[in-house]
């Protein structure tokens, strides 16, 4: 079983910048894709970013402001976030998939955490 533990969030001003991270543990042998998606308020989840072996795809909204990436030896990956908006207010979910050690497939979330851009 792999778990994920998100940190980083919290309320920022617009035109600021947070890190987001998620910290996979448990029976982690590999990371071969991950996301972050999030839900504003009223609002459906959308994927903010995206990256596997078939590329990096981030959402239109977020183009040039956010960046994911991962640090494979700490088994987290993060997501960059500048410039931010009042817009990009939402509860922040990663996704994180790969192999255990026995080995088995995983497909794990977060718990969510909050951003808040607001002045």
């Amino acid at each position: 079983q792999v778990q994920l533990e998100e940190s980083g969030g919290g309320l920022v001003q617009p035109g600021g910048s947070l890190r987001l991270s998620c910290q996979a543990s448990g029976d982690v042998f590999s990371i071969n894709g991950m996301g972050w998606y999030r839900r504003a308020p009223g609002k459906q989840r959308e994927m903010v970013a995206s990256s596997s072996g078939s590329g990096t795809k981030y959402a239109d909204s977020v183009k040039g402001r956010f960046t994911i990436s991962k640090d494979t030896a700490k088994k987290t990956v993060y997501l960059q976030m500048n410039n931010l908006k009042p817009e990009d207010t939402a509860v922040y979910y990663c996704n994180v998939k790969g192999a255990t050690m026995a080995p088995r497939a995983y497909n794990s979330w977060g718990q969510g955490i909050q951003v808040t851009v607001s002045s």
